[in-house]
């Protein structure tokens, strides 16, 4: 019995020598409670960088990476190890901060690591490391509007405590790996904004805590699995800009705590399906770009919460459950029917008597004289265009006070542009293919210098372009083209630093082009042809990347790209 005592008390002493051996290995000397194993592991992913001009990692020096000085990482107050890194960079207006470099492996090296943020870097590119399998602990993985290649690695799928996958906004290809459906804690899943191909996996339909599934802007082709009504917390469903085909699954309307379900632009069939209206707390219905025929379900109407309704864009087809929609989704503001089937001949008067903030009913055939909405001062985004409107219009905006966009173009409206009165806050202005007439001059009076886009062409407009165009600071796009627009190019429309657009084509300019353009460093599409244009087109950027029929079709133009000028 002594020497059994005696070999117990050794192999405590064992235990505890090797305890204090092994702390020694990862925790440093005393006055730091940072492991050496995960200070080379994030010195590994610096030495990746080749460029950091977000300014985090010059934080990354000294010996302790947990006393609170290395910018993103976090450790546990208790064992010293790093359990969070989150590098993010600042908001997009800042569009010089970025990292260059790759993901290191030794990332994978921090075994007590909770939550990984790297996002928004812009130009960190290359391959999820496969080691990243290793982070066991792992609870959230964010990787998102980075430059990452390559496919996803299915060993992702063993990390089983993960609740938050999101790469969303790189440039990965390749399938979803099956072995997802292993991720029994997740409640988010963003894949978003990539190149990925492949079927959606009928296994995410068995993840029973999901509640985010985002798939959009990638190339997923296939059916969309009926499993995925299994998942009774799903709030937010997104599989919009894919190439999905098949009809929309019934099992969707089994899903009773949705908010948001977008399937626009894919290539799916069939009908919406009639028990839609089982979605009680969905808030936005997106279905647009699709090939969806018959008429819109009755049960819509039975959406409590419904905000946003946009079906635009498919086959559908009259008639309008227009009774049931008159007495039913109470809390509709934006609605979308756009470019169906539909001859409504007019607006029905259950979307002109509501508060709406916007009203898009574009080619659905309407005719007659424009609506007269009961609530004006709620609209802030109006589309009728390529319908049979006729008549004047100069007082239609009257009291739309928080009007933002407008598109009325391809009616046979008439309004002389100086009777015309735009809302202050307008941004976009869309009335071509009409019978406007009038000077230019007349409508800069009432406009709004927050306008970004102008799209007057193929009217009957006169005068010319006047000089104070240039206090339309925030312009983007200008097109008078098919007017009948005389007089000079004003040097100041140079003054519009942000002009991506300008089309000038098929009216009676003349003169020179201005060398103030040049200054457009924006400019990427422009026309001057058709006009009486003379003299020596501006020689530099960025006149000089237009080819010559932006130029063609003038009186007396030279110069690159077209033919060299006679000098006397």
């Amino acid at each position: 019995m002594q020497i059994s005592s005696w070999v117990f008390k050794i192999l405590i002493l064992l235990l505890v020598y090797g305890s204090i051996w092994s702390n020694a290995q990862t925790t440093p000397s005393s006055g730091s409670v940072c492991s050496v194993v995960d200070r080379a592991a994030l010195l590994g992913f610096k030495a990746r960088i080749l460029k950091d001009t977000t300014g985090i990692l010059s934080s990354w020096i000294g010996k302790d990476c947990c006393g609170g000085g290395w910018e993103g990482v976090q450790c546990d107050e208790v064992t010293g190890r790093v359990t969070r890194v989150v590098l993010q960079r600042p908001p997009d207006r800042f569009s010089g901060i970025y990292m260059k470099g790759t993901l290191s492996p030794t990332l994978g090296d921090l075994k007590f690591l909770e939550v990984l943020v790297i996002s928004g870097m812009k130009r960190l590119s290359g391959k999820i490391p496969s080691s990243f399998a290793g982070l066991i602990h792992l609870t959230q993985l964010v990787l998102e509007d980075n430059s990452l290649e390559g496919t996803i690695p299915s060993s992702l799928g063993q990390l089983v405590l993960l609740q938050t996958l999101s790469l969303s906004g790189n440039h990965l290809i390749g399938s979803i790996p099956p072995t997802f459906q292993y991720f029994n804690k997740l409640l988010q899943i963003n894949l978003a904004r990539n190149s990925l191909s492949g079927t959606v996996p009928e296994g995410l339909g068995h993840l029973a805590s999901l509640r985010y599934l985002d798939l959009s802007y990638n190339m997923l082709s296939g059916s969309i699995p009926a499993s995925l009504g299994r998942q009774s917390n799903m709030t937010f469903l997104d599989l919009s800009n894919n190439r999905l085909t098949g009809q929309i699954p019934d099992s969707l309307c089994n899903l009773p705590y949705l908010l948001d379900l977008s399937l626009s632009n894919n290539l799916l069939t069939g009908q919406v399906p009639p028990r839609i209206g089982q979605l009680k707390s969905l808030t936005t219905l997106s279905l647009s770009f699709n090939q969806l025929v018959g008429q819109i379900p009755e049960s819509i109407s039975r959406l409590p919460n419904l905000w946003s309704l946009n079906l635009s864009r498919n086959a559908l087809s009259d008639p309008l459950p227009s009774d049931a929609l008159s007495k039913g989704i109470p809390s509709l503001l934006s609605i979308d029917l756009s470019y169906n089937k539909f001859n409504l001949g007019t607006i029905p008067n259950w979307i002109t008597s509501r508060q709406m903030s916007d009203v898009h009913l574009a080619g659905c055939n309407l005719k007659g004289f424009l609506p007269i909405f009961t609530k004006p001062d709620s609209l802030t985004s109006i589309d009728l265009s390529d319908n049979h409107f006729t008549g004047r219009f100069s007082g239609f905006f009257q009291k739309m006070s928080s009007l933002q966009k407008i598109k009325l173009s391809n009616n046979q409206l008439r309004a002389n542009l100086s009777e015309i009165l735009l809302p202050n806050g307008l941004a976009l202005l869309d009335l071509h293919s009409n019978q406007l007439s009038g000077s230019l001059s007349g409508l800069l009076r009432s406009t709004s210098s927050f306008l970004e886009s102008v799209d007057l062409s193929n009217n009957q407009i006169t005068g010319n372009i006047p000089g104070t165009i240039s206090k339309l600071v925030q312009l983007k796009k200008l097109d008078v083209s098919r007017n009948h627009i005389t007089g000079t190019i004003p040097p100041s429309l140079g003054k519009l630093s942000k002009l991506g657009w300008l089309d000038i084509s098929v009216n009676s300019i003349g003169g020179k082009i201005p060398t103030s353009l040049l200054v457009i460093r924006q400019l990427r599409h422009a026309n001057f042809r058709a006009n009486k244009l003379c003299g020596e087109i501006p020689q530099g950027r960025p006149l000089n990347i237009f080819s010559s029929a932006a130029y063609a079709h003038n009186l007396c133009l030279c110069g690159k790209p077209l033919p060299a000028c006679k000098h006397a």
